[in-house]
């Protein structure tokens, strides 16, 4: 019979793992093996883990801090599991999401899978307009989570499986941030184990909770890119440059002479026109005008700062060589 261990890292965040946890104990499926790996936080959760050891096989490990991806592999060298399945502390699992798993796994004979994230109905409306904006196709280009998405899927590590053997054969992570987890997704397709993903495994990923935070993440992400193309060049692609092309963009209308005013008027008639399609693109799919309203914001920022961040790593990797 398969046995799943579940990794979590965790870095000051005890509210969250509670929330984690608790939905873990309503699986239909249940997981073997529940592993915490504290990365040097200074708020610590142990209380919380102890909290559940009477509902869940749970394990709490502290060590020094390292970054996310080492202590994911810390996590890997202690579990038992035939399938390592690795969460960011900030989701919550549906009730099938491991029995869900377990069918992937079987019917597609997957070695690594991924699953897609989706916003809880309890969500705030920005975590909702969030997490419309990186998954919707006009955006990110469905890349996350579907599979009629643009480019070859790349599990990432907010809900990620794998098998003990792509363990044993990768040695896990070799970098721990900034990209951590394509690398890694890109290093287990290319020695020729079967990758895919499972739609019906998805988790509900609290992500950030104000713009800000969100705009810095996404910063993160675009730098993350560029440090992934230095393990594999041919890894960034011409979807990877759109939010950065999409800022020059947005720069060069918003400084444009208003005496160039035909460039100056396409441009504004070039945002309205996406604004009012992310408007009701989002308004349909979350059923909330509220929501469609703050989606446009978000997904801007999401452009712009993702944007900013590829630009911004791109030139130094560029005066660094």
């Amino acid at each position: 019979m398969t046995r799943f261990s579940a990794i979590v890292p965790v870095f000051n965040r005890p509210e969250e793992v509670d929330e984690l946890l608790r939905s873990m104990t309503g699986q239909i499926l249940k997981f073997d093996e529940v592993i915490i790996v504290e990365d040097g936080s200074s708020l610590t959760c142990r209380d919380v883990v102890d909290s559940y050891k009477a509902f869940l096989p749970i394990q709490y490990f502290k060590k020094p801090n390292s970054g996310q991806g080492f202590t994911r592999n810390y996590g890997f060298e202690k579990a038992t599991g035939d399938y390592l399945i690795v969460f960011d502390s900030d989701c919550i699992l549906p009730d099938t999401y491991l029995e869900n798993v377990l069918d992937g796994i079987n019917q597609d004979s997957l070695d690594a899978f991924g699953g897609p994230d989706k916003a809880m109905p309890g969500f705030t409306p920005i975590q909702k307009a969030i997490s419309y904006s990186m998954t919707s196709a006009f955006t990110t280009g469905g890349i996350r989570g579907k599979k009629n998405g643009i480019g070859k899927f790349h599990p990432r590590s907010f809900n990620m499986g794998i098998s003990r053997k792509v363990f044993e054969d990768t040695g896990g992570y070799i970098i721990t941030r900034m990209g951590e987890d394509i690398e890694f997704s890109i290093r287990i397709i290319e020695k020729g184990f079967k990758v895919g993903l499972i739609e019906d495994a998805y988790v509900f990923h609290k992500r950030r909770t104000s713009f800000w935070q969100f705009f810095k993440q996404l910063r993160f992400f675009g730098r993350a890119r560029i440090n992934v193309g230095r393990y594999f060049p041919g890894e960034i692609k011409l979807i990877h440059t759109l939010p950065a092309l999409f800022l020059i963009g947005l720069i060069i209308w918003l400084t444009t002479p208003l005496y160039f005013n035909e460039m100056f008027v396409f441009g504004l008639w070039s945002n309205v026109a996406f604004a009012m399609l992310l408007f009701i693109d989002a308004s349909r799919e979350t059923k909330s005008l509220a929501v469609g309203f703050l989606s446009v914001i978000a997904s801007y920022i999401q452009l712009i700062a993702y944007g900013t961040g590829f630009l911004s790593e791109g030139i130094i990797k560029l005066i660094k060589g």
